[in-house]
């Protein structure tokens, strides 16, 4: 078994935090990275020892592989973690760090790879005969190749980026006259945020769920799964909020989608935590989607249910251990429920809202978890993701999970940027999120900013109701006639 004594996290945040906690209670020495612009920031502070890497644009800093591996060599680090952005699946970062004799805490550069690339990972699972949306297996520029694979598999069609996700380089084509300048679209698109512009074609799923299961695999042959996390409301393609486990799958489902995902992982003979993502369209057909090679953003709702330490697990795994638990172990207990809190602007299109935390108060309580990496007074970076925190909650049933996360949310207390806080309090209190039928167009059916300011109107109308009911009965009380 190999020896980890200390660990440099590459990665900022509340994600860099939630490392060095584990890390903590497991008695290994932590070093935080930091830029410029995060210089007071919660985790630097955290931390057994931290060094600045650089400027505060993320590619002067965050992402400089080599330098980060020349502080870690310089400081003795046994392992990096990398978290999930900047590097976490940067194949050429995790083999530099093993050529560095040091280990990465997450899959060999090979499955990064192969998982890396849509089309590349399609390939590897073909032969595990899971199921997979109709569509091409190899990347597409010529229009008239499209248009005829379209006319087979029948429109509407996506046209994706092979290289990346969220939401880059993908296009929904409802009709063979759209299909030329959508293409082109989606293959500039690719090329600007990924550097490669491959692009492919597959069916476009209606009215689809997106699930995705855990995953964790050891260097001995061991594979399991860790459940479902049901992430369907999603803005621009991107998540906001997730739970555990789906209202939607019966234990026969979840079965078969969770062997699925361990053949995804035996597939590129995967190590550590990763996980696979299915589209499951209105008839409870799913479809493997993509691998992510790292940990998630949204792992917590995994924890709450298995009671499990994913990122101890990572450790342990990357230290060479068996995986201490099988998959008979397991079994879900309670409901979890996260919801990202972005300074975005949910009236404005969700567009980021940078400014200073004049005021930051976390709620508290049985039940809630906070994964957060602010404080009051601070200035939020421009640079970075605008995520704050994970608001996550825990209950022994869904309904209870989704009234504590609405009154969590009442107790968090922001002022100095918009964010996802009323939008996060609009899924709760919506009936389609609330009875568990709806599916990734939740937003593009049922929120606007309209909705929301309607819902602002309706809890001041309330307010005012009860601080009149209150006035009156105090009234009453003074009137009383004394004896």
């Amino acid at each position: 078994m190999k020896t980890i004594k200390k660990i440099l996290i590459a990665n900022r945040g509340e994600i860099a935090i939630r490392v060095i906690r584990t890390a903590k209670k497991m008695g290994i020495k932590t070093v935080a990275i930091y830029s410029t612009v995060d210089r007071n920031a919660p985790h630097v502070r955290y931390a057994d020892e931290a060094v600045c890497v650089g400027n505060a644009p993320s590619s002067e800093s965050y992402l400089l592989g080599d330098k980060i591996i020349k502080v870690a060599q310089e400081l003795n680090v046994d392992a990096i973690h990398p978290g999930y952005g900047f590097l976490s699946e940067n194949s050429a970062f995790a083999k530099a760090v093993t050529e560095a004799q040091m280990i990465f805490i997450g899959p060999e550069a090979h499955a990064i790879e192969i998982m890396g690339s849509k089309l590349a990972a399609k390939e590897a699972v073909k032969a595990y005969d899971i199921p997979m949306v109709p569509g091409i297996d190899e990347a597409i520029t010529d229009v008239e190749k499209a248009k005829a694979i379209a006319a087979e598999i029948g429109y509407p069609i996506l046209i994706k980026a092979s290289a990346g996700g969220g939401g880059k380089g993908m296009r929904v084509v409802e009709k063979d006259s759209e299909l030329a300048s959508q293409m082109s679209t989606a293959i500039s698109e690719a090329t600007a945020a990924f550097g490669d512009g491959s692009v492919f074609i597959e069916k476009y799923v209606a009215s689809p769920r997106h699930i995705e299961i855990q995953v964790m695999a050891d260097n001995h042959g061991n594979v399991i799964h860790l459940f479902e996390r049901e992430c369907s409301i999603q803005r621009r393609h991107q998540k906001v909020v997730e739970e555990a486990p789906s209202v939607v799958l019966t234990p026969q489902l979840r079965e078969e989608m969770g062997q699925a995902a361990i053949k995804v992982a035996k597939a590129c003979n995967y190590r550590g935590a990763g996980t696979v993502e299915f589209l499951l369209d209105d008839q409870h057909n799913f479809y493997f989607l993509e691998m992510n090679t790292r940990l998630q953003v949204e792992h917590p709702v995994t924890e709450l249910i298995s009671g499990t330490d994913l990122v101890e697990l990572q450790i342990r795994v990357a230290r060479g251990e068996k995986l201490s638990i099988a998959q008979e172990d397991l079994s879900i207990k309670g409901h979890a429920l996260e919801l990202r809190v972005y300074a975005e602007d949910p009236l404005n299109d969700f567009l980021p809202s940078v400014g200073n935390l004049s005021t930051y108060i976390l709620p508290e309580g049985e039940g809630i978890r906070i994964d957060n990496g602010f404080e009051q007074g601070m200035d939020i970076p421009i640079y970075y993701d605008p995520m704050l925190s994970k608001l996550i909650v825990y209950a022994p049933t869904r309904e209870e999970a989704i009234e504590l996360l609405s009154k969590a949310i009442d107790d968090y207390k922001i002022e100095g940027a918009q964010t996802t806080l009323p939008f996060g309090k609009f899924v709760c209190e919506h009936e389609a999120f609330r009875s568990g039928n709806f599916d990734t167009h939740f937003v593009k059916k049922y929120y606007s900013p309209e909705a929301l300011k309607e819902g602002f109107k309706e809890e001041a109308r309330i307010a005012a109701l009860i601080a009149l009911k209150q006035h009156i009965k105090e009234q009453n009380i003074l009137r009383l006639p004394t004896v």
